[in-house]
């Protein structure tokens, strides 16, 4: 086995040599940065989750956190992952010096904590949620708020969730039921159920701040009549002290396939004490906040499923380049030496869609974090609002195309290592439990499909539609190599048609059908996410051109060559493959939306 989470050498290519990541020291939040202390945070973090993650990942799967009298039992070894990660300042890494933060690029903290990922994904939720969480207080939170939540949070004495599904309504928020009542005290009172809560139990840290939706009585029907509240595990003093218990409770945890580590908690609240939360920002306007975490928790699914299919790629790989089986298909003796797996072409072909699928993955997700540097620093009023933009219409592309074939990825994994890849003596099959989730959680993929033909290519007159299209152009000009080129033009004529096919639909949504248009909207978003990567590849393929061409080294050559070859193979095998979504997208396929239930 190997302990490569993350190839250091493909993700410095794609922050520096794709990204031009460099390039942030140049503005004034990250005046104090350069490349060096980029590429320090980064070994920092490669080294803390191959110390203090991955040295508990297949544990904490096995011996899964348990409900013990009302509360959760759980390895002390993710306690201690979770406060060397505090310690090293990467719960705060992109937050202002003020609050104890680094001003580290987004694009940096996403390669960071791609390694953690990679190492224990179920420990690695913990401090992801508390981020994201203190990001929501910091935003929409009272200065009041921010004084008592955020420097503990930031520091790692406190953990942070989300609270949105409840048992009855699923991921139809529409029709919660948890109910806030004000209290005289200034306070709410805090009534109702909720499931599926990441985090939302623990033993790690001193007290957990939930991010809860919650109707006020006589509050507008539907998602229009939501609330955010803070609610704390524990109450707090005036001056910030730990009080006594909230009516928060543990009503039980889920046992889930994988991702085991980080407890999934069935909460009750008010059912046994009176439950305080605290009204964040303005009343009903509760989703529209949320929504913040929620795309940044979407985007980190999408990161998480790259790097959990790039883990199990590069197991994957060690094990082909060391397992000896089997002779050259054209090896006809019997008493010859037998070859590493990898010299067979079906094992080649394996490992290339993985390669494929992670290495695209991760380059999608890093281009999101870096329009979100774009968007929070740039320089210019104009360009901030465009990365905006192309990062609300790229949301739920990101979170959906890793997730789909990150998996995909892990489950090909299995199918390297043959017999062995199906045990739980291997790492693999448990990467492919991990990242099974992830399709699953923070808006499932149908729902995200929903979300990107049913509204964001069609929000602002589709402008974040043409900048998208425009910064395409850009990289299929600047394909000019002899390698290259019939790339760019294969893109470019699979362009045209999406957008033939995008303009039909949104005639049929103009007039009304609304059914019929997004009956096959995951259709759509396969051939919306498969150019977005194919666009990844070739980006990747114009800055591994240029390298060829200055390599100094036979290892250098190799990695372009690499690069160059799963670019390739992802045009070649993968990219055709949207021919069916356009010929069903096209001809408004109602196969599945006129079949009735009886018919099952």
């Amino acid at each position: 086995m190997t302990d490569t989470l993350i190839d250091r050498r493909d993700l410095s290519f794609q922050l520096y040599e794709v990204l031009d990541v460099e390039v942030l020291a140049e503005r004034e939040r990250f005046a104090d940065h350069s490349r060096d202390t980029f590429d320090a945070v980064i070994e920092t973090a490669d080294k803390i989750a191959r110390e203090t993650f991955a040295n508990h990942n297949r544990a904490a799967d096995q011996d899964e956190p348990r409900f013990v009298d009302g509360k959760v039992a759980m390895l002390p070894q993710v306690k201690q992952a979770f406060d060397a990660y505090a310690r090293a300042g990467f719960i705060a890494g992109r937050y202002d010096y003020e609050l104890g933060g680094m001003q580290l690029p987004e694009t940096v903290m996403a390669a960071c904590n791609g390694f953690f990922t990679a190492a224990n994904p179920g420990t690695a939720g913990y401090p992801f949620l508390t981020t994201a969480a203190a990001n929501l207080i910091r935003v929409f939170g009272s200065e009041s708020q921010k004084s008592l939540f955020l420097p503990p949070m930031l520091s790692g004495q406190y953990a942070g969730t989300m609270a949105l599904t409840e048992p009855h309504a699923g991921s139809s928020l529409a029709d919660i039921r948890t109910s806030a009542t004000p209290d005289s005290a200034g306070h709410y009172l805090i009534k109702g159920a909720k499931i599926y809560i990441s985090g939302g139990e623990q033993n790690i840290t001193e007290n957990i701040v939930h991010m809860v939706l919650a109707k006020i009585k006589g509050a507008p029907a539907g998602v229009k009549g939501i609330s955010l509240f803070i609610v704390p595990k524990l109450r707090l003093s005036e001056t910030g002290g730990l009080g006594e218990r909230n009516g928060v409770a543990l009503a039980g945890l889920i046992h889930k396939l994988g991702y085991r580590g980080t407890t999934s908690a069935a909460l009750s609240f008010g059912d046994d004490a009176e439950c305080h939360g605290y009204l964040v920002g303005e009343p009903h306007q509760g989703l529209k906040y949320m929504f913040q975490m929620m795309n940044e928790a979407r985007v980190g699914v999408g990161c998480g499923a790259a790097v959990i299919g790039y883990r199990g790629y590069m197991h994957s790989l060690a094990y082909a380049k060391d397992r000896l089986q089997g002779r050259r298909a054209a090896d006809n003796n019997p008493q010859s030496e037998q070859v590493p797996i990898i010299e067979h072409a079906d094992v080649r072909r394996m490992l290339l869609a993985q390669k494929a699928y992670s290495e695209g993955g991760l380059a999608l997700c890093l281009y999101g974090a870096r329009l979100m540097d774009d968007q929070n620093t740039h320089p210019e009023l104009q360009k901030r609002q465009d990365a905006g933009q192309l990062l609300d219409l790229l949301t739920p592309v990101i979170k959906a195309w890793p997730s789909e074939y990150g998996p995909k990825a892990n489950d090909l994994a299995i199918q390297v290592y043959g017999g062995a890849g199906y045990t739980r003596e291997y790492p693999v099959e448990q990467c492919w439990r991990d990242n099974r989730l992830n399709p699953i959680h923070e808006g499932t993929n149908g729902i995200q499909a929903l979300d990107l033909l049913g509204r964001k290519v069609w929000q602002n007159q589709s402008n974040g539609l043409q900048l998208l299209l425009d910064a395409m152009q850009a990289d299929l000009q600047a394909a000019t190599s002899a390698r290259c080129e019939p790339w760019a033009l294969s893109l470019s004529e699979t362009l045209q048609q999406a957008v033939k096919v995008t303009q039909s639909l949104g005639q049929t949504l103009m007039a009304g059908e609304t059914e019929q248009a997004l009956a096959n909207a995951s259709c759509y978003l396969h051939l919306f996410g498969h150019i977005c990567v194919a666009w990844m590849w070739l980006r990747q393929a114009n800055a591994a051109a240029r390298g060829l061409s200055d390599a100094s080294n036979d290892r250098e050559r190799c990695f372009y060559e690499g690069k160059l070859q799963a670019t390739q193979y992802f045009f070649h095998w993968e990219l055709p493959s949207v021919a069916q979504d356009l010929v069903l997208l096209r001809n408004m396929d109602d196969t599945c939306l006129v079949m009735k239930a009886e018919w099952f």
